[in-house]
């Protein structure tokens, strides 16, 4: 028989509270046009984006982390010294050690919470999620914060005529805490490895070091180009159309709940083309309130989810208790999607 003492977590969990944040530059479809050879008409049509954010030297991936945290704090009503877990999710950290999440737990104020990074590309907040889901249930900690987080611009090809209208910058955050009822779902997660290869970055960090020019990508002007993310749009398309619209059911299923059960859907912002096509193939009724952040934001990899959320409730088009299904999926290629109650 075992001699460790059982933990003490709580039931269930819930998300408590949201906040975000967009980096104060607006850039219209206008200014990607400068270096690409399109038209407003085709990015529009061809993924629904009007404009996008880009962040300035000033709002880095630990700025605009904190800035959405203290929101969501605050919108939880908690303490940052109550928060005993920081979870960042995030590709576009430079740095390989140490973790962003311990300088954002620090600034923010926590009580030396436990603090790490996950990279999971755009299904990376539904794995914090899932992760501060189970530290409140096993009892290791009582609130985490979730945090989504990237400076896509920093991996932009200005030059690459299929993504260079895509990404934006942004932050979005979460605070998960203690539930007597289930306010978060089942998780359907997974990863497919063997089409990795469909989004990627450009070229590894290390090729740098081998010194030798021919290995590198260069630029309109023979410059050494900055490593940046590609992708086959059509393979990315045809996946997240047909696969994540099963998933996405595999999470109502887990959840006991029909889309007539829903009240709002929050896809990850990639596409409206992909969003579009799954409300068609989950045949969603027409009262469910869909997310389209991705009109004025552009794709923000893991702050996508909790940056759509936080405007949808900014804006009245959902409300606190609404049921909501959130499905995450990109690079990897990763998914997760589950359901829960909006704070």
């Amino acid at each position: 028989m075992s001699k460790i003492k059982a933990p003490k977590g709580a039931p269930f969990a819930r998300i408590l509270g949201v906040g975000g944040y967009r980096p104060v530059r607006v850039v219209p479809n206008e200014v990607i046009l400068e270096t690409i050879d399109s038209s407003d008409e085709w990015i529009r049509s061809r993924s629904g984006i009007q404009t996008r954010h880009w962040a300035s030297d000033e709002e880095t991936v630990a700025a605009m982390s904190i800035e959405a945290s203290g929101k969501a704090i605050a919108d939880a009503g908690i303490d940052a010294d109550q928060i005993g877990a920081v979870v960042v999710s995030t590709v576009s950290h430079f740095s390989q050690t140490p973790a962003i999440a311990t300088e954002i737990a620090d600034k923010l104020g926590t009580n030396k919470a436990a603090a790490f990074d996950i990279s999971a590309g755009c299904a990376g907040f539904g794995y914090g999620l899932t992760l501060a889901k189970g530290m409140i249930v096993e009892g290791s900690a009582e609130y985490v914060l979730v945090i989504g987080v990237e400076r896509l611009s920093d991996l932009t090809d200005l030059e690459d005529r299929a993504t260079a209208f895509l990404f934006g910058d942004g932050a979005g955050a979460v605070v998960v805490g203690p539930s007597q009822e289930p306010h978060i779902g089942p998780t359907v997660w997974g990863s497919e490895g063997d089409k990795a290869g469909t989004i990627k970055q450009t070229v590894p960090w290390d090729r740098f070091r081998i010194g030798d020019v021919s290995q590198l990508p260069l630029d309109s002007k023979g410059e050494i180009k900055f490593p940046a993310i590609t992708q086959e749009g059509q393979a990315v398309f045809r996946w997240a159309v047909f696969e994540m619209a099963k998933v996405a059911k595999e999470a109502l299923d887990a959840a006991g709940l029909s889309p007539d059960d829903l009240d709002v859907f929050i896809p990850h912002q990639a596409n409206e083309r992909i969003i579009d096509s799954m409300v068609k193939t989950l045949k969603l009724p027409e009262h469910v309130t869909v997310a389209r952040d991705v009109r004025t934001t552009g794709n923000t990899s893991a702050a996508s989810i909790p940056l759509a959320m936080e405007r949808l409730l900014a804006t009245g088009e959902a409300k606190s208790g609404d049921t909501a299904l959130v499905i995450g999926f990109g690079a990897g290629l990763v998914y997760a999607a589950t359901v829960v109650t909006l704070p």
